[in-house]
C-alpha cells in the first residue's frame, strides 16, 4: 500500500515539474524590457561610428497616450 502511495506521488510530482519546466522554457524579453536594460556601453559605440549625422527632424505636437499620462503623473 506504501508502495502505491509512494509511486502515486512521485508521478505526480514528475508531471507537475515537466510542466513547469516546459512554460518555462520559450519565455523571451519584451522590446521594452530590452530597450531599458541595454548597457551604456554599446549604445556609446554605435554612436561614434556613425559617419554623417542627419539634420534634425521639425518637432510636431503629438498627443499623448495613457501610458505616457501615468508616467507623466508618476514624475
Amino acid at each position: 500500500m506504501a508502495d502505491l502511495v509512494k509511486e502515486l506521488i512521485s508521478g505526480v510530482v514528475d508531471s507537475v515539474l515537466k510542466e513547469i519546466l516546459k512554460k518555462t522554457t520559450g519565455r523571451t524579453t519584451t522590446k521594452r524590457g530590452r530597450r531599458k536594460t541595454r548597457p551604456a556601453a554599446t549604445t556609446a559605440a554605435r554612436k561614434t561610428t556613425t559617419a554623417k549625422r542627419k539634420p534634425a527632424r521639425k518637432q510636431v505636437s503629438r498627443r499623448r497616450t495613457s501610458a505616457g499620462r501615468s508616467r507623466q503623473r508618476r514624475s
